[in-house]
């Protein structure tokens, strides 16, 4: 290992081992020690979980190295406020958990699969799942439309309650209507 410095006087060469053979710290390596604070530290934490990868985008790979730094200063901070000890790993993983509960995490609507629907299925009296359909009295006698459009005058006493057509209810004439796109 090499330092260089200006404050200290240059070591005095020999031997840097005491006489039960442990090695002594040159006052270079201690005052660095002393004084470094927690920047070495904070690399050091910062690099032990690296969340940033190979990429020709440095935008991309800063934007990684500052959220590390970021979150390490926030495990210093935390740990300087005397807060129970945790573990940076610890901590780490219960930011990520925390982050996930509130960021309100839904699972998306599969996108459809093939090519789209054609115009007509996108008629709203098809649509039966959102727009409730339902068959009730209506308060006059209405000719049926399905009945209608196949060339029978029938009247009836039934509508579609969201549609407001008239429909027989026992030939299966709201059913079709609100099933078939070709009317």
């Amino acid at each position: 290992m090499c330092l260089l410095t200006n404050i200290h006087d240059p070591p005095t060469e020999g031997n840097y081992h005491d006489e039960h053979g442990n090695a002594i710290k040159p006052v270079i390596v201690a005052d660095y020690n002393h004084h470094m604070g927690h920047v070495d530290n904070a690399d050091r934490m910062a690099n032990s979980y690296v969340a940033s990868r190979r990429t020709w985008k440095w935008t991309k790979k800063l934007f990684f190295h500052l959220l590390d730094l970021a979150i390490v200063n926030s495990y210093i901070l935390l740990s300087s406020c005397g807060v129970k000890k945790i573990s940076h790993r610890d901590f780490r993983l219960t930011l990520i958990r925390e982050m996930l509960a509130r960021s309100g995490h839904e699972p998306r609507p599969s996108m459809p699969v093939g090519r789209p629907a054609q115009s007509s299925t996108n008629i709203g009296r098809l649509d039966t799942s959102r727009n409730k359909h339902w068959p009730g009295r209506s308060q006059t006698k209405r000719r049926c439309r399905m009945c209608s459009a196949g060339g029978v005058k029938r009247s009836v006493i039934y509508k579609c309650v969201k549609c407001d057509v008239g429909l027989c209810v026992d030939r299966g004439c709201f059913q079709n209507y609100h099933t078939k796109p070709n009317l």
